[in-house]
């Protein structure tokens, strides 16, 4: 019996097409690194990372974004413990590990023995897809933000981040933070509610393809939490980014978290598969 030849290296412009098969299998659970494929070209100083593959007789059969985030793709049990091996000898600490539930619990379990314990395992989110307009009646003052409205926005993007991530934004870097608020703005990927110069709801469009986009960052004010604000304000959002950003709209969230499950089904939200996310 032959022996399969296998190894780990990085992709490059030349392998873009390969690539982009592997990431069409699943364009959904996938949008997150054809996102960063699509917008860096894979060219290093856009990257901020790389992007490995992992090749069976010389095809490519699996990859993984490693960057802040490492996010397998398609990997199967060989390819998750070369990539393994490849993080830990490249001394990488990102700030979390993304993906399908049932390929990143098998990941982080060949990592945590030299990591030691996560700060947060989210180990069920279920990941909601959307492929229509919502039969919600939309939020009217639902809007794309104004760059000129970056200070009005900002703080609330802070308080959501502190909220759901557990740590300051601003804590490591202030100034990528900002600029990350303001590309988003800049993008139109950033919906609001504004009133009397305050948000009274916010979310964003954190990655986009051609075939669906990802909703994150979904904040309300927390003076009218429990209210009914957020389920229309999504029906609008959903609508708007279908318009214009992209035909399919995903998320995921903690299962813990049944107040904002039960909002993402009042919406039309339907989940697909589950993801887990270990924040380091």
């Amino acid at each position: 019996m032959l022996k399969t030849t296998a190894h780990v290296r990085a992709l490059t412009p030349d392998d873009l097409p390969d690539l982009h098969r592997l990431l069409d299998r699943d364009p959904l659970v996938n949008l997150f690194v054809r996102n960063r494929v699509d917008s860096t070209k894979l060219q290093a100083r856009w990257l901020g990372g790389q992007v490995w593959g992992y090749f069976e007789d010389g095809s490519l059969v699996s990859a993984c974004h490693a960057g802040a985030n490492l996010v397998p793709v398609e990997a199967t049990p060989a390819a998750l413990s070369a990539f393994a091996e490849r993080v830990l000898a490249d001394n990488i600490r990102p700030s979390s590990v993304v993906g399908p539930r049932d390929v990143v619990i098998p990941f982080w379990a060949l990592l945590e023995p030299r990591w030691g314990p996560a700060r947060s395992p989210r180990l069920s989110q279920p990941f909601m897809t959307m492929a229509r307009d919502s039969r919600v009646a939309p939020d009217p003052r639902v809007r794309p933000v104004l760059i000129d409205e970056f200070d009005v926005l900002y703080p609330a993007s802070v308080a959501m981040f502190t909220e759901e991530v557990g740590v300051d934004p601003e804590a490591g870097s202030r100034s990528g933070y900002r600029a990350r608020v303001a590309q988003l703005i800049s993008q139109g990927w950033s919906f609001a509610i504004i009133e009397d110069g305050r948000v009274l709801f916010k979310t964003e469009v954190g990655a986009a393809t051609r075939d669906a986009c990802q909703l994150q960052g979904v904040y309300v004010h927390p003076d009218l939490r429990g209210r009914g604000l957020a389920v229309p304000a999504l029906a609008a959002v959903v609508r708007q980014v279908r318009q214009t950003v992209a035909p399919v709209v995903t998320l995921y969230v903690n299962d813990h978290n049944t107040a904002a499950r039960r909002t993402y089904e009042r919406v039309g939200f339907e989940q697909t598969t589950t993801f887990a996310s270990i924040l380091l």
